[in-house]
């Protein structure tokens, strides 16, 4: 049976089926062989996209402007204050506006209800680019990875994620990896395990799957053949509670031990950036001087290793994206194109 996505909208993975998260890894895979080859065929040209992003979350939409240019659509860029809710037109009226103008949106921000709104009322597809609940279009993107770092099918990966498992990246990367199939692990201090209700709900996906999912705190059983061991960065941009959280992650950080623990020697190491391996970063430097810490949640041995994924993932970012605008806005034709990559 065909699959179509067409005017949906990507909030979170949650209200994808396994088939469907399937099929934009397809066209990820395809339009990026496309474009490595030079015959990349435009299926967006007429269409016009707005990228919204509040303050400090620009990051996030590395990559879909290219995404879109490469498609033939046009884009503008908006951003809107840090903790934007409505102060010169309500989010309401502001996708009113926008989804009579433009063919979809790209939210980057922290609230994830004022990107559900969004959506609710912009009547044109609205993509999650990131928030504070979730980071689907990332975990697309770490799945078009794996997929490629592996000799093997998703269903057979096994994924541990070191540090908050409260994050939006360890959230999202659960809900797709039980979707799919796999056996994926969250090892993270008990203060910082998804809630009671979300670990049920993601155990009982994954094994309608056939997959499993764990939440654990011994680090070398978490990794234990794991063919992919995944962080992200502990911090965020407010210094307060850096040091007690520095405490809490401190024996989850991914080491070369840590590497070798997994008893694979072809475990690949995955990050979402930004990273704090070293003290180059402004933030790192100041890390660096307050805590005497050189590195955070990945040494820069490992960060800079050939097991390294992270700038693979930064690039299929842009692959993914560019699969979902194609899927949801792009020529009818592709709803039941299916070429190999």
């Amino acid at each position: 049976m065909s699959i179509s996505l067409r005017g949906r909208s990507v909030l979170t993975l949650d209200e994808f089926t396994s088939g469907e998260i399937g099929f934009l890894l397809h066209i990820a895979a395809r339009v990026k062989a496309e474009k490595r080859r030079g015959n990349e065929i435009p299926l967006l040209s007429g269409k016009n996209i707005a990228l919204l992003c509040e303050e400090g979350s620009m990051n996030a939409l590395f990559g879909s402007a290219v995404a879109a240019f490469d498609q033939g659509a046009r884009v503008v860029g908006l951003t809107l204050p840090a903790g934007h809710g409505g102060q010169c037109a309500s989010l309401k009226d502001m996708a009113r506006v926008l989804g009579r103008i433009y063919n979809a949106v790209e939210y980057c921000g922290r609230s994830q209800s004022a990107v559900e709104e969004l959506a609710a009322y912009a009547r044109v597809p609205v993509y999650n680019g990131s928030s504070e609940e979730c980071h689907p279009i990332q975990a697309l993107a770490d799945f078009l990875t794996m997929q490629e770092a592996v000799d093997k099918p998703l269903q057979e990966v096994t994924l541990a994620f070191l540090g908050d498992g409260r994050s939006p990246i360890a959230r999202s990367l659960a809900t797709g990896a039980a979707k799919l199939g796999m056996d994926f692990r969250i090892v993270s201090p008990p203060i910082f395990w998804p809630a009671p209700s979300f670990i049920d709900d993601v155990t009982s996906e994954a094994h309608e799957n056939d997959g499993s999912f764990t939440v654990l705190e011994h680090v070398g059983a978490g990794v234990l053949g794991a063919d992919f061991v995944y962080t992200a960065a502990w911090l965020g941009e407010q210094e307060a509670g850096w040091a007690e959280r520095i405490r809490l992650l401190a024996p989850f950080g991914v080491r070369a031990n840590v590497m070798e623990a997994t008893g694979n020697p072809g475990c690949k190491f995955m990050h979402c950036l930004p990273a704090f391996h070293n003290s180059g970063s402004k933030a790192g430097a100041r890390v660096a001087k307050q805590f005497g810490l050189d590195c955070m949640e990945v040494s820069d041995t490992v960060f800079e290793s050939k097991a390294s994924v992270v700038f693979d993932q930064a690039e299929n970012r842009m692959h993914t994206i560019k699969a979902i605008f194609i899927a949801t806005i792009g020529d009818r034709e592709t709803d039941a194109r299916d070429r190999d990559p």
